[in-house]
This record gives structure tokens, C-alpha cells and sequence, in this order.
């Protein structure tokens, strides 16, 4: 850790009075050091980090961190703050300080070190010498380990400086445990026949978002809790040098499991079958005990967790929607999951069937939909002839719009054996003209069925044909007998009448569906209400001759999803003052991001001032969604931005809609800033001087979100 940290990087008397100061100020003297490139870019990314979860820790420790390409070598800065500095820590403000800074790319051995620093905050003699130092350079090597903290008579605490090899004691920690365990009878829960009672064993994860503090404070944190009440616990550390799997054994042995994590844990079906606390990765730092606490609560009533024998190979008897979310997820949030896990598989072929399509159009013009096959008749110096090849592509990719749709709704219900019944009843709705109704219904009917028959009890002898033989056959026989018998054509009739009610419409219903619609778009920028509106304008033109009112919803929901990131790269141009620095960098993406539409682009204007953002977003993409159905513009592609505007029917009438509800949202989100009281005192300041907006005022324990 020599080079990690020098004299030249402690400020033992940092000034600072917000978290963004306190990060610039350290972080200019890793620029000073040649250590940091670009100090905009890299205090962007440490406030990119910050957003995701606040770095405050109980005890007055802050730990701002992130790893960056503006980083060339991984480095430590330290401050400490008389007034303390808010990091959004439950007990107050922090007054001891640590900017990490980790390169892009940067190596396993330099990551251990700075996760051995990491351990090293949860020991309260350390924390207490860098109070007490008198100079940087005593600090700077109390830091690399040079000068350990005293701990006579306490072997095991002076170890807990500098450790490069990591996670090494765990894992010799998890061999003497799995050797233990081997010396208990199996299923034994307390006391081996003629000896002494054996301590509670817990096994635990901790992970976060970076990878690099919070993953490794949090073991050493549940580490000492349980030495301190005699539980035995051993911690996987899933962090951004990888991560070295708990022994089987060990995790065999174990009578309760902690998953203390901010993203997801891998492998998590090792630790089915046991009484299992799941809470975020802070909670194991502030509050150690009581999560050991609740493990040996749940073990003593006896719950435990889904045993994972009886699911798909590999999955721990989780789905693909199970292993992404989180324990305790209520049905309407997995339906929501199962829907969009669909939905995410069939938008590449929309848009690249759509694009296809419209392209064949614009170059053959709108009786290419006639044209005989092109195995039939291909003429490769004629224009007509590439229309056609164009057309009939993306019709075909177009085909497999519903049956892709249902698979992977069953997929996210029931893993890979939802696959086959998914596609077949996907594939019976096209031939009974279901459309995507029946699409959702026949993924939603398939997983069930084979959530069903895995449930049913099964003869070992047949467990081996399951997933090849038995599942596919029998759910594709059940699943096509319901869509073609049972509620195929009641699901028919629903997709006809809702199609004639979209081309009967017209007028003020049309424009109040256009606003509608842009309310859908805006309101969660590519989340679960985006998607519905945008597979509702898909569902419509995924055919080879589209309706004009279904061409006109196209278009006014592309239109509508352009606006929020057009608006804001817009606003940052004009009242560049009122966003702070990373913002502004944002809104310079924001102008390619919302040309493509890809409505994301605003995610981290909305995240940041969400009472702000989105309600202005939405009172833009109303505007522009209205005006492009009142202008009759039509679009027959799903995608693609203005880079299809030739594409588009009355185009610059449709230009016009776009620009109205930018400049709508634009106006809202300057005057909504605008009449925020400005910061009193000596507050943060912005690049060129101006007052950066999401700085708090001093004083203040938590910044306003609003």
C-alpha cells in the first residue's frame, strides 16, 4: 500500500462543508499527483457511485469511492473534517474521510489491499489513532500499516492491519470449520455426543455495487459480531476481485445464512434449504448482532428457505425473474417481471423487423407488401427487388414476434422448460389471429403449467427424462389444447374489437390517446409503464399491412419518448448552472441518447430531481404525444429516432410536435429549479463559480431529495 498513499494525500484539516466539496478537494490531490486525469470526469463517476448508495457508515466514517478510467493507478486520499461532513450516515455526519479511487481495470492485488483498508475501519483503535495523529505523513503510514494501532495482549486485532492476501483468513477460517463439521454428526444442531456444545455456524455474503469498501466492511463487521457472542461465522466476499467459493462443506455445516448485499448474489442456490436473513450490505456494518440475532431466531422456529432440489439444473429452484429480484417479492411484482422478461426478448426483433420493413417501403414504395418472393424474383440491379428482400426479412422477424414474446413470459416463469410450451402456445396464437393477447396469455398459461408439473412428485427412475421428454411433451400438449379448445377465440374476438376500436379513432379520442400514451412514456423512462406503452404501439404495427391509426400511435409514442432526454440535455445548455457537474456531462449524452430514442438517457436527471424531472417530463411527452396524433403523423418503424424521419409521414409537422414538448419540459424544469432557495453561507460551488444546486445547506443532516 506504499504507493497507494503518501503525505501529499491527507488533509488533516479538510475544510469542507459538503460531500462534493470534500470529494474535490481530495480528489485534487490525487490530481496533483499525476494519479487522477480528468478531475470533472472522475468526480462525476464518484457521484455516480454515490447516488446508487449513500458511503456514510456509522462511527464518523465517510468512504466515497468508485472505479474510473480518469484513474491511472489505484490510490487513497484521506481527510479529516472538524465539523464533520454528511454522507448520509444514520448517526450524523462523518469526520473521518477516505476517497478511493480504483482504475477501470484495476488488478486483483491492488483491490485486496484496498479491502483490507476497507476491514481495517471496523477496528475502533485504528479509528481512533487517525483521530489523535498529528501530521499527514504519520497518517499516511498509519494508514499503509506502517505504525499498527497498539493492541497489547490482542494478537488478532493488530493482524487486522494491512492484509494482502484478503479474504485468505476466511477461507482458512472456512477449512477449519469444514474440518470441524466433519467431526459433527450430520444433521446435529447443537452438541456433539459426549462433548461440549458446539457454537451456532453461519455462513454469509456481502457484496455492493462497487465491489471495493461496503463488500468488505460489512464481513469484518459480521466477523467480530460474532466473535464477540460466540457464533462461528464465515464470510464469502463477492467483490470486485472476484470471489473464492465457500467450501461446500462449510455451507453444509452452516445452521443459518446471512446475504447481506446491494446486488445480486451469485450462486445463491448453495444456500437453499437453510434459515436465511436477506438485507442490504449496510445493515451488516451498523448492525451486526442483531442480523445474527435473527438468523438464530429463524433457525430456532425452523424456517428456512425453498430447498433447491426439486428446480431446473443449476437454478437452485429459482427462475431467472427469482434470481434477479429480491426475497418476498409480492405476485404483482413478479407478474410485472414475467411480462417484461418477454417483453426485453421480442423489442430487438421489433425493431430490427420494423426497420427492415419500413426501409423495404421507403425504397419500393407501399405496394412492396405484393411483390412476389424474392426466391421467385431477384433482380440484383433492380431497387425494387432489395425493397422486397428487405420487407420479406423483416416480415419474418416480425413473425416470431408473439411466439418470442410467450417463451421467454414462461421463461422468466419456469427457466428453460417454459421454453418449449411458451413458444408452441406463442406460435398457436398467430394461427388463431390471438395477436399479442394471446401471446401474454399463452407465456402466462405455459409457466404455470410447468411450475405445476414440477411440483407434482416423480418417480426417481423418471427424473432424468424430465426436462428433455416428460416437461416439453406434456405442457406443449396442455397448453395447445387451451389455446386451441379452450380460450383461443374468446381471446380472438378481443384482439379484433380492440383493433377496430383503434382505427375508428379519430379526433379528440385521438388526441386524448396521444397524450395518454406520452404520460406513459415519460412517467418512468423505460420502466414497467414505458414498456406498455411502447408494446401497445408495437402490438399494432406487427403485421405486414398496419392499420393508419396504428402507424399514428407508433408515432406518437417515439415522439413522446424522445422528449425527456432532449429537454434536459436542452436545459443544462441554456441554465447550465442550475445542474451540477456531472449533470451537465449527462446532458451532453442526453442530446444522442433522446435523437435515438432511447428515453434512458434522462434516467440520471430524473434520479437525481425526481419531483422535478418527471412531472415535467410527462407534462412534455403529453404534448408531443397529442400533437403528433392531431398532426396525423405515421411511423411504421418501432425505432429509431430522428435517423427515421424519412420514414415518417408528415415529418416536419411531426419535427414540430417533438420540439413543442421539448421546450415544454425545458421551461418546466428551469422554473421548477429555479425556485429552489439558493444555498446561504460558504456552499459548494459548481464549475465557472456558480452554486451547485445539489449541494445541502450546511447544517443539514440529510439533503433534500426534492
Amino acid at each position: 500500500m506504499s504507493d497507494m498513499i503518501t503525505a501529499d494525500l491527507v488533509d488533516l484539516d479538510l475544510s469542507a462543508d459538503t460531500k462534493e466539496a470534500a470529494a474535490r478537494a481530495l480528489a485534487e490531490r490525487m490530481v496533483a499527483l499525476g494519479r487522477v486525469t480528468d478531475l470533472e470526469g472522475f468526480l462525476a463517476d464518484v457521484a455516480a457511485r454515490e447516488a446508487q448508495m449513500p458511503t456514510g457508515l456509522d462511527g464518523g466514517i465517510g468512504i466515497p469511492h468508485c472505479r474510473s478510467e480518469h484513474v491511472t493507478e489505484p490510490t487513497l486520499a484521506f481527510g479529516r473534517s472538524a465539523a464533520g461532513v454528511d454522507f448520509g450516515a444514520a448517526d450524523g455526519p462523518a469526520d473521518l474521510i477516505f476517497l478511493i479511487a480504483a482504475p477501470a481495470g484495476a488488478d486483483d492485488a491492488h483491490l485486496t489491499i484496498l479491502s483490507s483498508l476497507a476491514r481495517q475501519l471496523m477496528n475502533a483503535e485504528f479509528t481512533a489513532a487517525l483521530r489523535s495523529v498529528g501530521d499527514a505523513a504519520s497518517a499516511a503510514a498509519l494508514i499503509r500499516g506502517e505504525e499498527p494501532t497498539p493492541a497489547e495482549g490482542a494478537p488478532e486485532e493488530t493482524g487486522d492491519t494491512v492484509d494482502t492476501g484478503g479474504t485468505a483468513d476466511t477461507a482458512d477460517t472456512g477449512a477449519v470449520s469444514a474440518a470441524a463439521s466433519a467431526e459433527t454428526a450430520p444433521g446435529s444442531t447443537g452438541q456433539d455426543s459426549g462433548g461440549p456444545a458446539r457454537p451456532f455456524r453461519i455462513v454469509a455474503v456481502t457484496s455492493c455495487p462497487t465491489g471495493i469498501a461496503h463488500t468488505y466492511m460489512a464481513a469484518e463487521s459480521l466477523e467480530n459480531a460474532g466473535r464477540e457472542e460466540g457464533v462461528e461465522v464465515v464470510v464469502e466476499t463477492q467483490g470486485s476481485a472476484g470471489f473464492t467459493r465457500l467450501d461446500p462443506a462449510v455451507i453444509a455445516a452452516a445452521d443459518g445464512v446471512i446475504l447481506a448485499h446491494d446486488v445480486a448474489v451469485r450462486e445463491k442456490d448453495r444456500f437453499a434449504g437453510k434459515p436465511t436473513v436477506d438485507t442490504g450490505v449496510k445493515a451488516a456494518i451498523n448492525r451486526p448482532g442483531e442480523l445474527i440475532g435473527e438468523v438464530r431466531d429463524k433457525a430456532a422456529r425452523g424456517e428456512v428457505t425453498a430447498a433447491a432440489a426439486d428446480g431446473p439444473a443449476g437454478s437452485g429452484g429459482a427462475t431467472p425473474v427469482e434470481r434477479g429480484g429480491e426475497s418476498g417479492e409480492g405476485y404483482g411484482t413478479k407478474l410485472r417481471k414475467w411480462l417484461m422478461s418477454g417483453v426485453s426478448y421480442m423489442v430487438p426483433f421489433v425493431a430490427a423487423g420494423g426497420l427492415l420493413i419500413a426501409l423495404g417501403f421507403a425504397i419500393g414504395g407501399y405496394e412492396i407488401n405484393k411483390a412476389p418472393s424474392v426466391m421467385d424474383h431477384f433482380v440484383w440491379t433492380q431497387a425494387d427487388s432489395w425493397a422486397a428482400l428487405l420487407f420479406q426479412i423483416g416480415g419474418v422477424a416480425f413473425a416470431f414476434l408473439v411466439p418470442v414474446l410467450a417463451g421467454y413470459i414462461a421463461y422468466g416463469m419456469a427457466d428453460r422448460p417454459g421454453l418449449v410450451p411458451g413458444f408452441v402456445g406463442g406460435s398457436i396464437a398467430l394461427t388463431i389471429n390471438a395477436g399479442f393477447l394471446g401471446g401474454l396469455a399463452a407465456g402466462l398459461i405455459s409457466g404455470a403449467v410447468v411450475l405445476a408439473i414440477q411440483r407434482a412428485p416423480i418417480p426417481k427412475a423418471l427424473r432424468g427424462i424430465m426436462p428433455v421428454v416428460v416437461i416439453p411433451l406434456v405442457s406443449a400438449a396442455v397448453v395447445g389444447f387451451l389455446m386451441f379448445v379452450v380460450i383461443g377465440k374468446p381471446i380472438a374476438s378481443a384482439q379484433e374489437g380492440m383493433t377496430d376500436w383503434l382505427n375508428g379513432l379519430s379526433g379528440a379520442n385521438a388526441v386524448l390517446l396521444g397524450a395518454l400514451l406520452g404520460l406513459m412514456m415519460c412517467f418512468d423512462l423505460g420502466g414497467p409503464v414505458n414498456k406498455v406503452a411502447y408494446t401497445f404501439a408495437t402490438a399494432g404495427i406487427a403485421v405486414a399491412s398496419p392499420s393508419d391509426s396504428a402507424m399514428k400511435i407508433m408515432a406518437a409514442v417515439m415522439a413522446a419518448g424522445m422528449v425527456p432526454p432532449l429537454a434536459m440535455a436542452l436545459a443544462t445548455t441554456v441554465r447550465g448552472r442550475l445542474f451540477n457537474a456531472a449533470e451537465r456531462e449527462n446532458g451532453k449524452a442526453a442530446w444522442v441518447l433522446g435523437a435515438s430514442f432511447i428515453s434512458e438517457g434522462a434516467i440520471p436527471f430524473a434520479a437525481a430531481d425526481p419531483l422535478r424531472v418527471i412531472p415535467s417530463s410527462m407534462v412534455g411527452g403529453a404534448v408531443t404525444g397529442a400533437l403528433s396524433m392531431a398532426f396525423g403523423a405515421t411511423l411504421r418503424a418501432p425505432h429509431g429516432g430522428i435517423f427515421v424521419v424519412p420514414l415518417i409521414g408528415n415529418p416536419l409537422l411531426y419535427l414540430v410536435a417533438i420540439a413543442a414538448g421539448v421546450c415544454v419540459t425545458t421551461a418546466l424544469v428551469i422554473v421548477l429549479k429555479g425556485l429552489r432557495k439558493p444555498v446561504t453561507g460558504t456552499s459548494a460551488q459548481g464549475p465557472g463559480g456558480g452554486t451547485d444546486p445539489s449541494a445541502p445547506t450546511p447544517g443539514a443532516k440529510q439533503p433534500v431529495a426534492a
